[in-house]
């Protein structure tokens, strides 16, 4: 009976053969040049590559490790290589009639040459502009107007004062303007004399004074008029010379740059700005002392920056399209800044402080995200996708919608968005965001899957030689052998628990293999070989496995109640798997279950303390319909119940232990004692089938850990489910173990095959009347089920009569 579900030695680890290597070490073999086992994953990135519609922009979906980041750069770079060089962005100042800084947008390269070009022209400026002011034509030009019209003037001043003589009246210039002086004998009369003229003489000059003065505003207009006239001509005398001067300089430029419309629009704007600056850019005298005495004021020379070139995206250097990866996606790394520098308390800031973010240097080409950065920082995700909607790159303050007064800022004109935007994440983070984010499924549509397995195959395992041997080289490491290699692979399988896959997690293996070159190194071997690798993996577990070996000490010690020898009704060794961050271990738990007169509830008592999880209570909630099925067909169930994981402080979650609890009540129910050197794991469903579960090699480790402790009977062992027979990837130990006969697994398919393997007592098939086999565990089972319901009936029998005797 128990033989009959044995597995054998052969089937419970997968061996990869060294033979099928055809090198002595790793050094022999070709760069890897293609990603292993993810042909889903690279049909997807074909496709969102391919696909030029807005919105279909890729996530890459895997746990890390899987080479998802490092796939999709290699496979970006190399579709960058074919594309053409995209444009350079440039910002100019925007003048009058610019709501802000206006984009330029030129071929690859056009936009280093402007800037230098440029630069060189401001510097010009600075230096002719000040010098053309100074020349001997100009000043003469100057001195020519100024004369003329001063002597216009004159006439006029002259013309003014011989008509007060005329009429007996002196003009004299005073600080506020003209004042016209009475006149008596061409002398020119005091207060106090001309109180003392007679009252016709008084008004007679007062009529007189009048009209003068009437004609001394009038000719205070007409003198003001030609100074306005003569600030004109000598304005357009400068004009003339400062056109003559920045003409001959822009002209250049004009000739080399005439072919883009943007650029020669940019030239007139800055020439016509110019000459609205003539005043300013005329030399001015020299400052007189300040207010504090310190001496004089320096007068600076008048600046051009405002003509320059912001060159925000430089492709020069370029060669194919980019592919930028932010590590630290801000929202100021992703779409830019405008920088302030601090003059006297105040923040200051023009177009040339526009700085670039990722998404503009990302134009014409691809930019990569890590998707968990992204949402860690304010204001990115959202901004992320107002970009992609929108399809353009706004510069804007965030800081602004906090503030309770608008403050004046530059607007940059927005760039358009041209570039394949690709977010790096968990599957976790995918779908939460695909579902609680309707925005999330309109901008990436791609969604590209990294498998965590690939198929066990002779040309995978061709593969993973040919990825040890890469990373050997890259990292200039020591080189393994066959036996090194195959013993590699065999852990990828293990990882993962299948002996039909290997792990696709080259993370993990690349660790190994730099641990295992390490240990090589210290035995001051040039090569790896398989012992090195299995140090290396013996390593890993003693560095990891102290409370392991602390909670196996106290079973040994007896502080921990698990037996390994013996039998005992209603107890079962059940297996857990203990998680300890990159660390797990399997550990018995005894399990017990009592069974008494009830109303066909089973307690568990995990549950009613809160320390079990829904999934746990699944499990047990799954064994009630289990026991109506079978046993309560022509009955009532009358069975109380309490399931409880001794010496349990912590939480209990998983439906693998529900097997187990199930055998220590039929234990409990038949009366049959259960062999304390078998331990159970394994999920069951209402019908009675043992399903598959996880942790099924850390789980048989763990139990034969304390057997060999507990010394080692030849009786022990572990039932697991049949369907996790392609999931054994047991170490050599155990294997030895179980080949000289020490230790033993069993493969049940059914509740029935592993009660049978625990008690030693055929399960028994229902006959087509209903009848068990005599003496079999069912028959025991239904026997006390059926003698717990005449009880329970006979009571409610009592209970009624004893109610109609006293009604």
């Amino acid at each position: 009976m128990e033989r009959r579900h044995r597995i054998e030695p052969d089937n419970l680890s997968w061996r990869c053969d060294p033979g099928q290597f055809k090198f002595q070490t790793t050094a022999e073999l070709p760069p890897l040049a293609e990603t292993i086992g993810q042909e889903r994953a690279l049909s997807a990135i074909d496709f969102g590559l391919g696909i030029k519609n807005n919105g279909f922009n890729l996530f890459i979906l895997g746990q890390p490790g899987s080479g998802r980041s490092s796939t999709i750069k290699k496979i970006l770079q190399a579709h960058a290589r074919d594309k053409t060089v995209p444009d350079d962005w440039c910002y100019v100042h925007g003048f009058e009639e610019a709501s802000g800084p206006e984009a330029v947008r030129l071929p690859a390269g056009t936009g280093y040459d402007l800037k230098k070009d440029v630069d060189r022209l401001v510097e010009r400026l600075t230096q002719d502009v000040p010098k053309s002011f100074e020349n001997k034509e100009y000043e003469e030009q100057k001195k020519k107007i100024n004369t003329a019209y001063q002597e216009r003037k004159k006439i006029l001043f002259q013309q003014l004062e011989q008509e007060a003589r005329v009429n007996h009246f002196s003009l004299q210039q005073v600080a506020s303007g003209f004042v016209l002086v009475p006149l008596k004998k061409n002398e020119p009369l005091s207060q106090q004399e001309f109180e003392k003229l007679s009252k016709e003489e008084k008004s007679r000059f007062e009529k007189t004074g009048s009209v003068l003065q009437e004609k001394i505003d009038d000719v205070l207009s007409k003198i003001r008029q030609l100074e306005e006239e003569q600030r004109e001509k000598i304005r357009e005398v400068g004009k003339e010379v400062l056109l003559y001067t920045i003409g001959h300089l822009f002209a250049e430029l004009e000739r080399k740059y005439a072919r883009f419309d943007a650029v020669m629009k940019h030239f007139e704007r800055c020439k016509k700005d110019i000459v609205l600056q003539l005043e300013e850019l005329q030399p001015q005298k020299t400052g007189q002392l300040n207010m504090a005495g310190l001496g004089a004021a320096q007068q600076q020379g008048p600046s051009f920056d405002r003509y320059r070139i912001n060159l925000l995206i430089d492709n020069s250097r370029l060669k194919g399209a980019p592919v930028i990866y932010e590590a630290n996606p801000t929202y100021f790394n992703v779409f830019g800044r405008i920088e302030h520098i601090i003059q006297m308390g105040n923040a200051m800031t023009n177009f040339l402080m526009i700085k670039p973010g990722a998404l503009h240097r990302a134009g014409g080409g691809y930019l990569i995200l890590d998707c968990r950065e992204v949402l860690l920082n304010l204001f990115t995700y959202e901004a992320l996708k107002r970009c992609i909607g929108n399809r353009e790159i706004r510069l804007e303050d965030m800081a602004e919608q906090y503030r309770l007064i608008a403050t004046v800022s530059l607007k940059p004109q927005p760039l358009p968005l041209d570039c394949k935007i690709v977010l790096i994440g968990t599957p976790q983070l995918y779908y939460l965001l695909f579902q609680l984010d309707p925005d999330f499924r309109k901008y990436f549509k791609v969604k590209v899957d990294f498998d965590q397995m690939m198929e066990n195959t002779r040309e995978n395992i061709q593969l993973y030689a040919l990825f040890i041997g890469s990373k050997c080289a890259e990292e200039e490491l020591a080189h393994f052998d066959p036996a090194a290699v195959a013993r590699t692979v065999e852990h990828s399988a293990r990882l993962i628990a299948d002996q039909q896959r290997f792990s696709s997690s080259f993370f993990d293996i690349a660790d190994l293999i730099r641990e295992a070159s390490f240990y090589a190194e210290k035995a001051d071997s040039s090569i790896v070989h398989a012992d090195h690798v299995e140090q290396a993996l013996e390593a890993r577990t003693y560095r990891s496995n102290r409370l392991e070996e602390r909670i196996r000490d106290m079973i040994a010690e007896g502080t921990l109640f698990i037996d390994t020898d013996g039998s005992a009704g209603g107890q079962v060794n059940g297996l857990s798997v203990y998680q300890l961050g990159d660390y797990s271990f399997g550990m018995p738990t005894r399990v017990t279950a009592r069974t008494y007169l009830g109303k066909g509830s089973l307690i568990n008592i995990e549950r009613e303390v809160k320390l079990s999880g829904p999934i746990h209570d699944k499990g047990v909630l799954i064994l009630s319909g289990f026991f109506g099925e079978r046993y309560a067909r022509d009955k009532q169930l009358s069975l109380s119940a309490s399931i409880c994981f001794e010496q349990s402080y912590s939480g209990v979650e998983g439906d693998s232990a529900s097997s187990t609890e199930l055998y220590a009540l039929l234990s409990s129910l038949s009366g049959l004692p259960i062999k304390q050197g078998i331990a159970v794991t394994g999920s069951v469903n209402q019908h009675g089938r043992v399903q598959a579960i996880g942790g099924v090699n850390e789980k048989i480790e763990g139990f034969y850990a304390v057997c060999k402790v507990q010394g080692l009977t030849g009786e022990q062992g572990v039932i697991i489910p049949r369907a996790n027979r392609k999931n054994l990837m047991l170490k050599d130990e155990v294997i030895q173990a179980v080949e000289q006969g020490d230790f033993h697994i069993w493969g049940v398919e059914s509740v029935d095959e592993g009660i049978e393997i625990l008690t030693g007592r055929e399960a028994g098939q229902r006959a087509e009347d209903g009848s068990w086999p005599e003496n079999s565990v069912n028959d025991l089972v239904d026997r006390q089920l059926t003698k717990l319901a005449e009880v329970a009936e006979k009571k409610r029998e009592s209970t009624a009569d004893d109610n109609n005797a006293s009604a």
